[in-house]
């Protein structure tokens, strides 16, 4: 597995965690994006700052307004980064933006289910249909028969938990709107990658790890993996996803998770 060499990458949940971590990394390749889009609910916040410092010193890094449950939101960002790109077309959507809310079987309620599912299942649907056409474009520019994503690839960042046959943590987590939102979610990358394979464009699935993030760490005890270590790891993957692997499910040292 070498380096990842993209022309330009959207990473949504881009503020904190493992967006603002995949950020960082893209930033620091020997051959980083021509352009990252850097995407956050609030660009100018206070929790955005560290995005802030980082557009202060990277001129190809953009900071753009985006919030995953709302469809004109993302229909304002597609059209700003479209107007960025011009004719180049989009490499590689990163749709890591999530949320989590920490519930029982029996304390888990229609309000929770609905607003986690917007995010983490619906978000992902509409900003990959609302991005499609740059995806294309940047598939047609790119030489080659094969899938890469170099040249293509939509990537959801998804979770362990979502895995049906591993139900990972239960006893100490149940997180039931969770779960079934990333099981939902793992559907709809399997989807996608058998309705995009004619469009050139590479999907697959990501679990990142157990990892030390705001997120990560409401599960009790440490998290074994750091923000570095997982991103890291992901990106190194991601550099070598062919043909073969679009529609799987890996994690972030590019073993197979079962569904």
């Amino acid at each position: 597995m070498g380096e990842l060499r993209v022309c330009s990458v959207l990473v949504t949940g881009a503020n904190r965690g493992i967006g603002l971590g995949l950020v960082r990394h893209l930033l620091g390749l020997p051959n980083p994006p021509e352009w990252v889009f850097a995407a956050c609910r609030d660009p100018k916040g206070k929790q955005a700052q560290e995005l802030q410092n980082l557009a202060s010193k990277h001129p190809n890094l953009v900071i753009v307004p985006l919030e995953v449950t709302k469809p004109a939101s993302i229909k304002a960002a597609a059209a700003s980064i479209g107007e960025r790109l011009k004719d180049s077309g989009l490499n590689l959507l990163i749709n890591n933006a999530g949320m989590l809310v920490y519930k029982t079987l029996d304390t888990e309620t229609q309000e929770d289910m609905a607003q986690v599912y917007a995010t983490n299942t619906i978000g992902p649907l509409l900003l990959s249909q609302e991005f499609l056409p740059l995806l294309k474009k940047a598939a047609q520019g790119s030489p080659g028969s094969g899938l890469s994503c170099s040249k293509a690839a939509i990537i959801n960042i998804s979770s362990v938990g979502g895995s049906i046959k591993e139900v990972h943590m239960w006893k100490s987590a149940q997180c039931v709107s969770y779960r079934c939102s990333k099981a939902a979610l793992n559907m709809l990358t399997k989807c996608q990658s058998l309705g995009y394979r004619e469009h050139g464009i590479l999907c697959a699935v990501f679990h990142p790890g157990w990892v030390q993030t705001d997120m990560g760490n409401t599960a009790g005890d440490k998290p074994p993996v750091t923000v570095d270590e997982s991103v890291g790891g992901m990106l190194k993957v991601m550099s070598s996803l062919s043909e073969k692997d679009t529609g799987t499910f890996l994690d972030w040292e590019g073993k197979v998770v079962p569904w």
